[in-house]
């Protein structure tokens, strides 16, 4: 199975937290290699506590699902296919931040981002899977 190494990880939060800075917001950024583990994380200064285990769940659900956390929150919603899916998995986020990082057609990882408006954490997730392909 393809994963993200290290070094591609550490790419993928030195680009995320340059969008933030550039946006003047403090994350929380976490990436999941392919199997949903915790392979690197950053708080930056001044980012709520709160917010770090929003981004690992993001992170996590964008993986097991291979899909942007947003999209999974619209197919669950109350009367979709997927309402009440948050509850499985020890708890899911369906909500804008988080999406799965890919190397050609496999998914290799996924980042997850909290600490501002969902509109602000899919930007800067966007920023860190955007490192990926550069």
């Amino acid at each position: 199975m393809k994963t993200l190494t290290t070094a591609q990880a550490t790419a993928i939060l030195d680009a995320a937290q340059k969008k933030a800075e550039d946006m003047g917001i403090k994350q929380n950024i976490a990436v999941v290699d392919a199997g949903a583990n915790l392979l690197a994380f950053r708080r930056m200064d001044g980012a709520w506590l709160g917010s770090i285990d929003i981004a690992i769940t993001k992170a996590r659900t964008a993986r097991y699902f291979d899909m942007p956390t947003g999209d999974l929150g619209r197919m669950s919603q109350p009367g979709e296919s997927l309402y009440g899916i948050e509850h499985s998995n020890g708890g899911l986020i369906s909500f804008p931040g988080g999406l799965p990082l890919e190397d050609g057609d496999d998914v290799i990882g996924a980042i997850g981002v909290s600490g501002s408006t969902v509109d602000d954490d899919h930007a800067v997730a966007q920023a860190g899977a955007d490192a990926l392909s550069s």
